[in-house]
């Protein structure tokens, strides 16, 4: 298809797409905003900027095609740019609906990139702009969340054979494939990225640990201390967090069901208990899991006049928001950037961050520049 730009001109810029026969992104005006905010995040991302430099010449990925689903951010965009100095062709989208940041899309469009991702997808955008990164016919995936490797399997099987193999990065995502793996499913190999002792001990301790509590409070503009900060769960990210909470001077409750990751945690100097009681004592609940229902309307029936939720973890399904719905009077308030009212039949007020997504990337810009790098580093 010859290469041609369609402009959409309408006098509410924001909302305009620009739709590219290789992107589609929300409008690249922004572009020079996210050049410089790329440009930052080179500037503390140095393990990926030497590998930069080192395979520009050489070229080692020349010949492989690279599809990416991950957030689209301007450390992510480090990365695209770093695989295309190392010789790949790179398509990529976005593995989170809210998680993109439009001025970012907008500048890795206009070098060239083929990036489907806006801010505000639906589903049915979500995995259109999925399916196009894989109309380039991969042979390498980098997935977040595993959409992108469960895609593949899924709908477009003729491209197995010609892929050489992926990666997954996420907690929640190495579920889903050694899952797949179990079940003889899986038909390419994939690297779990967050097995990586930089990954997990450092991306997901002091990453995550940061950037959560960056978003909650861009969100909510709450003071942690002297608040009872409930954790679900005592993972890697789980840890980072209830270490954050307790620094601003929170009451931190740990939730855990797996008895050695309630003793670390007993032993670290938290309280445990079952969600069933620290729903009655919380002030801001933040869940961690990758997996479902850690907090369900059982739970929010008996939560504070004034609790918030929030979720780390990668799918909106650890906190039940269709519970929280039909537990309410009617529909939800946007009060704040990121933050939603439910008001209770009783007439107690509960708050939803990020609508249960990702809380670091739907209200804030998720990982530091400097966490990532230990990533790369992996």
């Amino acid at each position: 298809m010859p290469f041609c730009r369609i402009h959409i001109n309408t006098p509410d810029r924001p909302t305009r797409l620009i739709i590219m026969t290789d992107y589609k992104v929300k409008d690249i005006a922004l572009a020079e905003e996210g050049r410089m905010l790329i440009d930052y995040a080179e500037k503390h991302m140095p393990v990926l900027m030497h590998l930069r430099e080192k395979y520009s010449e050489s070229k080692p990925l020349k010949g492989m095609k690279i599809a990416g689903c991950l957030h689209v951010t301007k450390e992510t965009a480090v990365l695209v740019e770093t695989l295309r100095a190392a010789g790949a062709e790179v398509a990529w989208s976005g593995c989170n609906p809210l998680s993109t940041n439009d001025k970012v899309a907008a500048a890795l469009a206009a070098n060239d990139v083929s990036v489907f991702a806006w801010h505000g997808l639906n589903t049915e955008e979500y995995y259109w702009c999925i399916d196009q990164t894989l109309n380039s016919e991969p042979t390498l995936t980098l997935d977040d969340g595993a959409d992108l490797i469960f895609t593949i399997h899924n709908k477009r099987k003729e491209l197995i054979p010609n892929l050489y193999g992926g990666s997954e990065e996420t907690t929640t995502g190495v579920i889903r494939v050694r899952a797949m793996a179990a079940d003889g499913a899986l038909k390419y190999p994939i690297m779990a990225v967050n097995d990586a002792d930089t990954k997990h001990m450092f991306d997901n301790v002091y990453g995550t640990g940061q950037s959560v509590f960056d978003g909650v409070l861009r969100a909510s503009a709450i003071l942690i201390a002297g608040k009872t900060v409930v954790i679900g769960g005592y993972g890697y990210c789980g840890r980072g967090m209830a270490t954050r909470a307790k620094g601003f001077g929170a009451d931190v409750i740990v939730t855990e069901i797996d008895p050695i990751r309630a003793l670390q945690a007993r032993m670290d100097g938290y309280r445990v208990l079952p969600m069933a009681n620290a729903a009655i004592e919380g002030d801001l609940f933040l869940t961690a899991t990758g997996m479902k229902d850690v907090i369900t309307g059982e739970h929010m029936k008996v939560m504070k006049d004034g609790a918030i939720m929030g979720n780390a973890g990668h799918y909106n399904v650890e906190i039940n928001e269709p519970d929280l719905i039909k537990l309410s009077k009617g529909p939800k308030k946007r009060v704040r950037h990121a933050l939603d009212e439910y008001e209770m039949m009783d007439g107690r007020r509960l708050y939803l961050l990020g609508e249960g997504r990702l809380v670091n990337l739907t209200a804030a810009e998720g990982h530091p520049s400097e966490k990532l790098a230990f990533v790369a580093a992996s």
